[in-house]
């Protein structure tokens, strides 16, 4: 499994930094990602970082801010296009991360009512029994949220919340959005350097 790609997601949940840092993190590990954003991830990536994406024209030096690491990898795919290899059980990956994301998209894959390319890969994810990691970033959570978190997570999904500890010396947001990308990397068995773990020394 180490050397199938990764699907990422981005949806339209604030936390769009914990988004963006995380393809930065994995493609400097060297692996190889497939990156789908919906519109309102779309819209919430300008409110929170003051930069712009195309979904039409992709360019991820835009997502990134900055040049991407050349380790890995990236493939892009628009959200409409159901005809994408991440829209098949038969095209092999390692896991699927949906971060941020919404409670929308969480809802669409809870019941598998899917609408746009995230939906449905993470249905492939989920019917293939492969690991699908779902960070949802809302407080407080309705009650129809929490059933739908319930939902996934009995469907095989993992639910990570956007929640940073501070046991790890956090000194600056960045700090904390890397608490939550190292999670997610732990859960991907994807080796990182981003956080103090719990007992190590300081």
């Amino acid at each position: 499994m180490a050397d199938l790609p990764i699907v990422v997601a981005i949806t339209g949940a604030s936390g769009a930094p914990y988004g963006v840092r995380l393809v930065e993190v994995l493609l400097a590990a060297g692996c190889d990602i497939h990156l789908t954003v919906s519109p309102s991830g779309q819209a919430v990536f300008a409110t929170e970082t003051d930069r712009r994406i195309d979904l039409d024209r992709f360019d991820l030096s835009a997502l990134l801010g900055k040049a991407p690491p050349t380790a890995g990898r990236c493939t892009y795919h628009h959200y409409k296009n159901l005809m994408a290899p991440i829209a098949s059980g038969s095209f092999l990956t390692a896991a699927m991360v949906i971060c941020p994301c919404s409670g929308s998209t969480l809802a669409a894959v809870a019941h598998a009512m899917g609408e746009n390319l995230v939906h449905r890969a993470a249905e492939v994810h989920l019917k293939e029994r492969r690991k699908l990691v779902v960070v949802p970033r809302e407080t407080p959570l309705s009650l129809p949220q929490l059933k739908n978190m319930q939902a996934i997570h009995e469907a095989g999904a993992v639910v990570l919340p956007a929640a940073p500890g501070f046991y790890h010396g956090a000194a600056t947001v960045a700090d904390l959005v890397d608490f939550v990308v190292a999670r997610i990397c732990d859960q991907l068995g994807v080796a990182h350097t981003l956080m103090r773990r719990w007992g190590e020394a300081t």
